[in-house]
């Protein structure tokens, strides 16, 4: 059922080298460039993708590589945290894609395509207690910032690398690709929240990888993504887990890529917006609810 002008693409998407394409874009995005020629590299690259330089922090002469370039960090105030203490924000900078309810333990990843919560995150009893809750899909372009952050306060209990394709998350990919998010490499991360006593977590996020994506790195682990011929590693980390506060970075992507975030029906009341709406960093995007059996709640 995909769109008849994406699919047209399709054949020849499957008979291209893809992970030996990412592979070997991360290996040149990583080249050190000389000195000298950085600035003007940075900057061809940052016009034609349409990086904002105000908001970069450091001298473009510091960035050793382009995929330095890529995981820059911003300049402070850059990105304003919601303030709120009910408040829900953004986990990166991109652009909103589906969103909405778990229904029937399946989540929209474009209009007459579903896929599996389970399959998603590789845990039944968890996918069972989020149904009814909420889901966003955000999307990553070339030109933002590329570091992920925290939703809201919380600890991470348990990450999970899954090994997997790594099929393009654009038009193409999204209207051509059964489960595509799924189906691709990704890191998916468990999170409690704070005074949370129940056995289930009320948040998932996950790191979803793509062609031409280099790989997916935690601030707090050194699992990480694109590691040839990898089994699923799996961190379980003591209660609580990994501290966050709201707006504190977790990871990053070394090019753009798809998060996906997944709260239980309890835990968040989401406000969706259509698919394609710019999103911003902090900026709020739901608030959180009382949790039963939270005494913070």
């Amino acid at each position: 059922m995909g769109d008849p002008q994406q699919s047209r693409w399709m054949p020849v998407l499957r008979g291209l080298p893809k992970g030996l394409l990412s592979h070997g874009a991360g290996w040149l995005a990583s080249l050190q460039l000389p000195r000298a020629l950085r600035p003007s590299v940075y900057r061809a690259f940052g016009r034609r993708v349409g990086v904002d330089f105000n908001e970069v922090r450091d001298p473009l002469v510091e960035y050793p590589s382009l995929q330095a370039f890529f995981t820059r960090a911003l300049v402070e105030g850059a990105r304003p945290i919601d303030a709120r203490p009910d408040a829900l924000v953004a986990p990166c900078d991109g652009a909103w894609g589906q969103a909405g309810r778990v229904e029937g333990g399946t989540l929209l990843q474009v209009k007459g395509r579903e896929y599996r919560l389970a399959e998603l995150i590789r845990d039944e009893p968890l996918a069972r207690a989020m149904e009814g809750g909420h889901y966003a899909t955000f999307y990553l372009s070339p030109r933002d910032y590329h570091r992920f952050h925290a939703p809201c306060d919380g600890f991470v209990s348990r990450a999970e690398h899954v090994p997997g394709a790594l099929w393009p998350v654009n038009a193409i990919g999204l209207h051509g690709v059964d489960r595509l998010f799924a189906r691709n490499e990704r890191i998916c991360a468990q999170w409690r929240l704070p005074g949370q006593v129940e056995a289930m977590p009320a948040l998932c996020m996950v790191a979803v990888g793509a062609t031409m994506v280099g790989k997916i790195r935690l601030s707090f682990d050194d699992l990480t993504s694109h590691r040839r011929g990898a089994a699923p590693r799996q961190r379980n980390y003591p209660a609580p887990g990994i501290a966050f506060e709201r707006g504190a970075e977790w990871g990053h992507f070394e090019f753009g890529s798809t998060l996906v975030l997944i709260a239980a029906a309890e835990a968040v009341d989401l406000d969706v917006r259509p698919p394609g709406t710019p999103l911003r960093l902090g900026e709020g995007i739901g608030r959180l609810r009382a949790i039963p059996g939270n005494p913070s709640g």
